[in-house]
């Protein structure tokens, strides 16, 4: 039977279809476990945008995030003690190699980013995934979104910079140019919601 011309075709097409069954099945086992990961990422990023809130387990982080986090459009409302105490904008879009998502943090006054961070991102190691780094998160905390234009930018290193800006990660152009422009994406989308809804 070796020696029939279609023993390799049908050898392949078995061995494809056995491995192929063993991956799908794998992946449908850990489907939940990955969305739940996902979900949990998620929710630790909306945290972390409030520098006053210290959370560490994720059971904590999901049970503060269903007792403070309500949704609204375009985003979260922050609550604590029944007093709004800022917004969570979440953003994504097309990195340099894949999508970025990542939140961005609004204090009480809808004007002033109190944290930027990134919680699924596929840039390249120790250039674009630099942006994951706290140097460069930090940096937008206490941003003043801008009401003309662009609500906030990202400037290449070494160039002067304004109450709403921050400079790029040096050798990360074309990954930090994609982020700017899907963070502002978001926050003109959060923006103009805010404004419907009659908020000035």
């Amino acid at each position: 039977m070796k020696n029939n011309p279609f023993f390799a075709i049908f050898y392949m097409f078995i061995l494809t279809a056995f491995f192929s069954s063993v991956l799908i099945g794998f992946a449908r086992l850990t489907r939940e476990k990955v969305q739940a990961n996902q979900q949990i990422a998620f929710e630790r990023a909306l945290l972390e945008v409030f520098p006053e809130i210290k959370l560490t387990s994720n059971a904590g982080v999901h049970q503060f995030f269903i007792e403070h986090f309500e949704p609204a459009p375009s985003g979260y409302i922050f609550r604590r003690e029944g007093l709004v105490k800022g917004y969570a904008v979440p953003v994504e879009g097309q990195g340099y190699w894949a999508t970025i998502k990542a939140v961005i943090g609004i204090a009480e006054d809808r004007q002033t980013v109190t944290g930027m961070a990134i919680y699924e991102q596929n840039e390249t190691p120790g250039l674009g995934a630099r942006i994951t780094e706290p140097d460069f998160c930090e940096a937008f905390n206490g941003l003043l979104l801008n009401d003309e234009g662009p609500p906030i930018d990202i400037r290449p290193a070494g160039t002067e910079l304004g109450v709403d800006a921050v400079h790029a990660i040096t050798g990360a152009t074309q990954t930090c140019t994609r982020l700017e422009k899907l963070i502002n994406d978001g926050l003109t989308q959060w923006k103009q919601q805010q404004k419907q809804q009659g908020v000035q």
